[in-house]
């Protein structure tokens, strides 16, 4: 099972656009990623730059606006991903557990929808193909 990590830090709350985290907290941040990967549970990973510097766009009767960062509403802002293998949300969990986050960070753990999980009359035959064969080209492992 796939599962994607989101890192949601406190200080992302009021981070200024350009903002980045110490030397130390890479260092830490590095030792736990070297870790997923000696475990072989991890697929891909990054972070993000603060919301200070994003864009979202908004749908209101299918049309789409655009609003700048930062984003006087926002409570939690995704700071960064891991997408980890695991055999279980327990295992995920607990690989979440063993972060070096910092004092109010949150990391939410969520499975990913396989193409498996989904009847046949959903995800048609050509599209699930196309999908496989996407994955396939970009190495990214679909179910």
């Amino acid at each position: 099972m796939r599962f994607m990590m989101l890192m949601i830090p406190k200080a992302y709350e009021k981070a200024d656009p350009g903002a980045l985290p110490t030397a130390e907290m890479v260092a830490e941040m590095t030792r736990y990623n070297e870790s997923l990967t000696k475990a072989g549970v991890l697929l891909s990973l990054d972070g993000l730059h603060p919301p200070a510097e994003a864009a979202r766009v908004r749908f209101s009767g299918r049309k789409p606006t655009v609003v700048d960062g930062p984003f006087a509403e926002a409570k939690e802002a995704v700071g960064g991903y891991w997408l980890i293998q695991a055999k279980s949300k327990a295992e995920a969990v607990e690989w979440a557990r063993r972060c070096p986050a910092q004092d109010g960070d949150v990391i939410e753990v969520r499975q990913i929808h396989e193409l498996s999980d989904f009847p046949a009359d959903i995800v048609p035959s050509e599209l699930g193909e196309r999908l496989q064969r996407i994955a396939r080209e970009t190495g990214t492992k679909r179910g």
